[in-house]
């Protein structure tokens, strides 16, 4: 047991160590890469920066020199057409000169030329070029022209080529300096990149003979294990962690066969629950519809018809008794252990059979105007003891599938008599009937039919279409 804490320990530790030196060495080498790239993007964005300012110098140069053409032609000819040029270089000089002092701001030496060379540019437009413009003289204006105008712009050309000269060099140097640069990083990057993946070359070695090869056989015996062989079991050999898991590995498949039995019985509970669950809502689908029937159709017919004021208050107690019968059959489904042992018992009492009867019939002649529900009874009165809402939701079945199956309208006879002390009922339509063949099937519960399954919905003969428990 102590060996085997050492080794435990032992393994994670070299690995811990391994790790952290290959990753050091890693990240190492990645910060200094990004470090050279930085540099040489620096450098490039430098000498890319030493580019644009030449360019903005010369752009500036050259609008000079055209404020120093319109004025000259100006001072020989006094031709206003002269001053174009001047025109438009006066309107460009602002922002050019303020990008010129802008690029050049990064170079303290160039900084200071660019500025000297920006005061001198305001003061020959200032004190020369905009004052000779201004002169009506045609003499004066020529006169100031060869004295200051030519000692202020050989002045200027002086100061450009001076400061282009030194930019060039400035530029030459950073070119050479970020192809220095940009090879220093290619070359770190392609040493960093051959040993990164040296190290971890060897580090997989190492990973490989330490746990590798009992890893797979764990892996193996996972396959077997998930493919249903529950007996495997594997050597409990290999350094540290490794050695851990598979004894882990062990105990797993045992307590899995120990369940195997255990899962099976309760997938065979599942799937009986599941039917449970199926019955359930063919029961509350079935047992509702009728009741619910009940009272969208009277209700419907208070809505579209007027009656005197006993009439609808009549209607409005079927409704009622619908609603209160919806309400009672919600409440026996609601008690799932009673719906799955199949007992939907209630208090028995002394129900007046001939009243109900005539109450579903007036309740479902309602629903279809060519139907006539006709009630017929032998020997009133006719008494007996059992649950009135059980009897209402059997008798209201009977009748609504007698009209539900005979769509060609008719008469629903309803009859009821006395025999050996209990009452007999029966409902009859004048639909097709049921075949000889099913008639045994017609207590199995929400057993449909052939015509019923097709779509055919004539059922001439005696209506028997109703859940199994409450008709028996």
């Amino acid at each position: 047991m102590i060996g085997s804490t050492r080794r435990t320990v032992s393994l994670r530790d070299r690995m811990l160590l391994a790790s952290v030196v290959l990753a050091a060495i890693v990240v190492g080498v990645f910060v200094a890469t990004i470090l050279a790239v930085s540099a040489a993007r620096t450098a490039t964005k430098q000498e890319a920066r030493s580019k644009n300012l030449s360019v903005a110098a010369l752009r500036l140069e050259k609008l000079v020199l055209d404020v120093e053409n319109g004025v000259r032609g100006y001072a020989l000819t006094s031709d206003a057409r002269f001053l174009a040029p001047y025109n438009d270089a006066e309107t460009a000089l602002p922002d050019q000169r303020k990008l010129f002092r802008s690029l050049a701001s990064d170079q303290p030496l160039q900084a200071r030329r660019a500025r000297t060379l920006d005061e001198s540019i305001g003061l020959y437009i200032e004190t020369f070029a905009d004052p000779v413009v201004q002169f009506s003289n045609r003499q004066a204006a020529l006169l100031a022209y060869d004295s200051e105008g030519r000692r202020q712009a050989a002045s200027l050309r002086v100061q450009f080529a001076r400061f282009l000269r030194a930019e060039n060099d400035l530029s030459t140097n950073r070119e050479r300096a970020a192809d220095s640069k940009s090879r220093h990083a290619m070359e770190l990057g392609a040493v960093g990149l051959t040993g990164s993946a040296i190290l971890i070359l060897l580090f997989a070695i190492y990973l490989a003979r330490g746990i590798a090869r009992p890893v797979t056989e764990a892996a193996a015996g996972a396959g077997q294990l998930a493919a249903g062989d529950l007996s495997i079991r594997l050597s409990q050999k290999g350094p540290g962690e490794v050695g851990e898991l598979t004894k882990s590995f062990n105990e797993m498949a045992e307590r899995l066969e120990a369940t195997h039995t255990e899962l099976e019985d309760q997938n065979a509970q599942l799937r009986e629950s599941e039917r449970l669950k199926s019955d359930l809502v063919n029961t509350v689908s079935h047992e509702l519809r009728t009741p619910l029937s009940g009272v969208l159709g009277f209700t419907k017919l208070l809505l579209t018809r007027e009656f005197d004021p006993e009439t609808r208050r009549h209607y409005l107690g079927i409704v009622d008794a619908q609603a209160r019968r919806l309400s009672d059959l919600l409440d026996d489904f609601l008690d799932v252990r009673r719906i799955e042992e199949g007992r939907f018992e209630r208090a028995r009492e002394l129900v007046d059979m001939e009243a109900l009867l005539r109450e579903e019939a007036q309740l479902y002649s309602q629903q279809s105007p060519k139907h006539d529900v006709a009630v017929e009874i032998d020997h009133p009165p006719l008494a007996v003891i059992g649950n009135p809402d059980r009897l209402r939701q059997v008798i209201g079945n009977l009748i609504s599938n007698a009209i539900k199956y005979s769509p060609q309208g008719g008469v629903v006879e309803v009859s009821a008599d006395s025999e050996n002390g209990s009452v007999r009922v029966e409902v009859r339509d004048e639909g097709m009937g049921i075949p000889v063949g099913q008639q045994p099937q017609i207590f199995t519960k929400f057993f449909r039919g052939d015509a019923a399954a097709s779509g055919i919905t004539g059922t001439r003969g005696r209506e028997r279409r109703s859940s199994s428990s409450s008709p028996e």
